[in-house]
């Protein structure tokens, strides 16, 4: 295995490449995965001054915007999941991340917003556009990551890979004729690896608040949220999610998260399998 790493979407990001290419096509292959991630992390990133994320929640109520296709995606499947939860997934909850600290002010004149479920903040349109109808603070962090992986490992299958592993901080995706070894972080001990999964020709992704979770203003709050309730998700143990896709591993943990349901019947819809470590 030939492996390079960069720092991306809030972590390192490695890849892993097992064909046996000549080094310049190793090169070009790393080369456009990392530069997929690269884009995508720029465009989705909640502090950058000039994503589509900001530029989203900077405009005011009735503009219309046109987004990177790749952001469309996101928000398009985001939204998507969003209705077959019931509300579970959201992607409307910065403002309580901002509260708690964990995403940034960008604005000193930015509102003290509370989050608001079950309404339309944004209408997607054709033509890569979006239409914004409520001051509500949109954060990608939930699902962006997964998505970045998939693009990056469709990148490295259109240079020529067949077998190959992208890690972005636990959200992975793996292609090729042997499967891998994944642990699992023991949610009681995170050093501590609690079992392992075999993935092949899969994605998979992990979430819990035992990284996260911490005092606020005195009141215990973490990073994952209820998308339903936008209250913080503290006794999460470990949540694993196994998809085709990386995108919806990576969404569906906050569903299961939020419902502390591995048998949710969401992730039928995207031919998924859970599993939870209690914490």
């Amino acid at each position: 295995m030939k492996r390079r790493a960069q720092p991306w979407l809030g972590t390192l990001v490695e890849i892993s490449i097992g064909d046996e290419l000549s080094e310049a096509a190793l090169n070009r292959a790393f080369q456009a995965a990392f530069s997929v991630l690269a884009q995508i992390h720029m465009l989705m990133s909640y502090q950058y001054h000039d994503s589509d994320v900001s530029h989203i929640n900077d405009a005011p109520v009735g503009a219309r915007l046109v987004i990177h296709p790749h952001t469309y995606q996101v928000i398009k499947a985001a939204l998507q999941l969003a209705q077959l939860s019931a509300g579970l997934f959201d992607i409307r909850v910065a403002a309580n991340l901002v509260a708690w600290e964990y995403l940034p002010h960008r604005l000193d004149s930015q509102p003290a917003l509370t989050y608001q479920a079950q309404q339309q903040a944004w209408r997607l349109m054709s033509n890569n556009r979006i239409e914004k109808l409520r001051l509500d603070l949109l954060d990608l962090g939930g699902i962006a990551k997964g998505y970045a992986v998939d693009q990056a490992m469709l990148a490295l299958q259109q240079a020529g890979v067949q077998n190959a592993c992208v890690n972005a901080g636990g959200d992975l995706r793996v292609i090729g004729d042997e499967a891998i070894e994944v642990a699992i972080r023991d949610p009681h001990a995170p050093a501590k690896m609690a079992q392992t999964i075999l993935l092949k020709n899969q994605a998979m992704a992990t979430s819990g608040s035992y990284f996260s979770a911490r005092m606020h203003a005195q009141q215990q709050v973490s990073a994952l949220v209820h998308g339903r309730t936008g209250a913080p998700l503290i006794a999460v143990g470990s949540v694993s999610v196994r998809a085709p896709l990386c995108i919806w591993a990576d969404a569906l943990t906050k569903v299961v998260a939020a419902s502390s349901d591995a048998q949710h019947p969401s992730l039928t819809n995207f031919a998924a399998d859970a599993f939870i470590i209690e914490a």
